[in-house]
């Protein structure tokens, strides 16, 4: 997924963005709006902040009405072929430039717990471990994409939220809500998530740094250089904690390399990613261990492309590789392993216009695999591959699947309704060589220029992660039969627009089959992955308003934002489960408000208080003991199961804004609330670390 640019009469638009070479979501007029700002504006904004303060402020408020002006018209799309905002039939969540600027997240999985429709889970502060899900789902039923490619992790999505990129190389994130699996295929069975960089031009350079609480320290740099029809970006950081809880330092590091070309008739993208991060892995699969470490290493690269003209020819190929160490007891042997997993795609696809509407195909070629010390089928000893690093330790274990997908795609567009109708063929080898059909539907309806109307029905599917079939240790057993989970997503919603005013009222009905999760059948049992059906029913409500152009004119208050979302679950089968460690772990209750405003000059403030009541239990565990048949540190089983308790809280960044240079001091959770995202994991309390970034040039 990239950017394309197109000048028109000296403008700069953001036009496409997307799975194809332009945006595989629907309409940003729920949350952001992006449009035209011609270079004599962003001039005279630059003069203007350079030799008056107030000017900044309403120069940002002009621009955005501009923004609003221009929305119809940018090209965006929750189907293969680009529709505009004013076309789509979808709807998509998208957290702008200057809604990331303004929060108070400690990282980029931090940034989700702002859309309504996410639920994020972490096993300490930072965003270190963390599981992302949407709509109720589990953490492995999403695509992630930076930029459009797809760097799901066929390992697990424990590890699918490891980013080459730091919280300002974004330019802003999408959410897909609902299967996808027409667009984005195997993963997308409840969702998508794509993380957009930013495409500045020009050459520049810019730095930034951060520090505070438990010991945390962070920096980062980031340079543009623009070199005729080629622009170049390249950006690193680093930084280090104690963490916020038991068990929960860390150390991480990140390199990011971006550019493309543009001319009249083709486009091109690419990308390079590193990052590398260790840390003490809090309880990661079972708090019978206490004292677990892990160490997670990804590379990335992508090439995307787009030809213009009559057909709009749009490949492109990705690669993946990620290494993870893990330890069950921090630096011994014991529980201890090492996996490999690589990941190699290619796309074919294209669009064209015709008198009968819009039409877009697509193929995809996606072939995974894995070396491991413990995942997959066993090796012959002769083929033994040794681990990077680690003397006289092989990889003895592997599998590997072969992906291939066609798709066919036709979009009705009439000047009040929307249709859109696809269908996707996919065949996996590790299931066998029969292709399966899953089709998608999307209608919208604009009575007014107002209104929107829109309902869609979308069938997804996942395949089991190799840890989902084949993880063994003291306290968890894969299993190696697991079919893949098929998602049939129904929903139903209107959305309003008018001046400074965006609502959006959404209900949805997921109905899941074959639905993979972590179970236990009794108190006394270990965890076994297992296929089982289950139903999430939710509405979903957003509404922003921005108060300057309510009011016809700039004042003290500049945005407000509401979302909640309310859920309900359903178990389609009757075996007994007495503990489900993910699927049935959902939010019945979430309420985000985000209320930004200024306080004088050029200093701001926002706000942002979250309420989550989590539904499900956890098996609680009270102190430690030595194991005398290891001599090894465990936790103490109560055999009782605990309830989630609902909770809030409520962050504060205070940032002064010029130029060149921002100012912060950021406080997350500063009513010093103590909560659970997982059982017997307490999470931090109050957080504040203040921060600087200057621009050079």
């Amino acid at each position: 997924m990239h950017n394309k640019r197109k000048e028109r009469a000296g403008a700069l638009k953001w036009t496409r963005f997307g799975h194809h070479g332009y945006c595989a979501f629907a309409s940003l007029k729920r949350v952001v709006c992006i449009g035209v700002l011609s270079a004599a504006t962003l001039g005279a904004a630059t003069r203007a902040q350079a030799s008056r303060e107030g000017t900044q402020m309403r120069i940002q408020q002009q621009e955005d009405e501009e923004q609003q002006e221009e929305l119809d018209e940018v090209t965006v799309s929750g189907t293969l072929a680009p529709l505009t905002a004013l076309q789509s039939a979808r709807i998509v969540s998208v957290l702008s430039r200057e809604d990331i600027q303004r929060s108070g997240a400690q990282s980029i999985n931090d940034l989700f717990k702002l859309a309504t429709g996410v639920d994020v889970r972490q096993r300490g502060g930072f965003g270190i471990q963390t599981d992302i899900s949407i709509d109720g789902g589990t953490f492995d039923q999403i695509t992630l994409l930076l930029n459009g490619a797809n760097i799901s992790n066929p390992h697990t999505g424990h590890l699918a939220a490891d980013f080459p990129v730091s919280i300002s190389d974004i330019e802003r994130i999408e959410i897909l809500e609902g299967a996808a699996s027409r667009v984005y295929g195997a993963t997308a069975f409840g969702g998508a998530i794509n993380i957009v960089t930013r495409h500045d031009t020009g050459t520049n350079v810019s730095l930034g740094a951060r520090g505070g609480s438990f010991g945390t320290g962070e920096g980062e740099a980031r340079a543009t250089l623009q070199t005729g029809n080629v622009s170049q970006r390249l950006s690193g950081g680093g930084g280090r904690s104690d963490g916020g809880t038991t068990n929960s330092d860390w150390r991480k590091g990140q390199l990011y390399y971006q550019g493309d070309f543009a001319s009249h008739d083709l486009r091109l993208d690419w990308q390079l990613g590193y990052s590398r991060k260790s840390y003490g892995a809090n309880t990661f699969y079972s708090a019978a261990y206490p004292d677990q470490w892990e160490r997670n290493e990804r590379l990335l690269a992508s090439v995307s492309a787009e030809t213009l003209g009559r057909f709009h020819f749009t490949p492109r190929v990705y690669w993946n590789r990620s290494y993870d160490n893990f330890e069950l007891v921090r630096g011994q042997r014991f529980g201890e392993n090492f996996h490999q997993t690589d990941v190699y795609g290619a796309q074919l696809g294209g669009h064209f216009t015709w008198f009968a509407g819009r039409t877009a195909v697509s193929s995809e070629l996606r072939q995974e695999g894995i070396l491991s010390t413990s995942l997959g089928h066993d090796l012959d000893p002769t083929k033994y591959v040794g681990i990077r690093g680690q003397n006289g330790i092989d990889y003895t274990q592997c599998d590997d699947r072969t992906d291939v997908s066609f798709s066919l795609e036709h979009n009705i567009l009439l000047s009040r309704w929307t249709l859109s109708a696809g269908l996707l063929a996919n065949m996996n080898t590790a299931i066998d060589h029969r292709f399966r059909l899953y089709p998608g539907l999307d209608i919208a309806y604009r009575p007014t220029s107002h209104w929107k109307l829109f309902a869609s029905y979308n069938k997804g599917f996942r395949l089991p992660t190799f840890t989902d079939l084949y993880y063994k240790s003291p306290t968890h057993m894969g299993n190696a039969g697991l079919r893949p989970e098929v998602n049939r997503s129904t929903q139903l919603g209107v959305q309003y627009t008018w001046s400074g005013l965006s609502a959006t009222l959404r209900g949805f009905y997921h109905r899941g089959h074959r639905m993979i999760d972590w179970v236990m059948y009794n108190a006394a049992d270990t965890y076994h992955s297992a296929n089982f059906n289950l139903g999430n029913l939710g509405l979903q409500t957003e509404l922003r308003l921005c108060f300057p152009k309510l009011c016809g004119h700039d004042i003290f208050l500049q945005q407000l934002t509401l979302g909640y979302t309310h859920m309900h679950q359903k178990r389609f089968d009757h075996t007994p489960i007495y503990k489900s460690n993910y699927a049935m772990e959902y939010l019945r209750h979430k309420l985000v408000c985000t209320l930004h405003h200024r306080i004088v000059s050029r200093l701001s403030a926002t706000w942002q208080l979250r309420w989550q009541d989590r539904m499900g239990s956890y098996l609680r565990y009270e102190g430690t003991y030595t194991d005398p048949a290891t001599g090894y540190l465990r936790g103490q089983s109560t055999g009782l199961l605990a309830d989630y308790k609902p909770y809030a809280t409520l962050d504060l960044k205070l940032q002064w804004t010029a130029l060149r240079y921002q100012l912060f001091v950021q406080g997350t959770n500063i009513t010093d609330h103590r909560y659970y995202d997982l059982g017997n994991i307490q999470q931090p309390g109050i957080c504040v670390l203040a921060g600087v970034s200057v621009k050079l040039k």
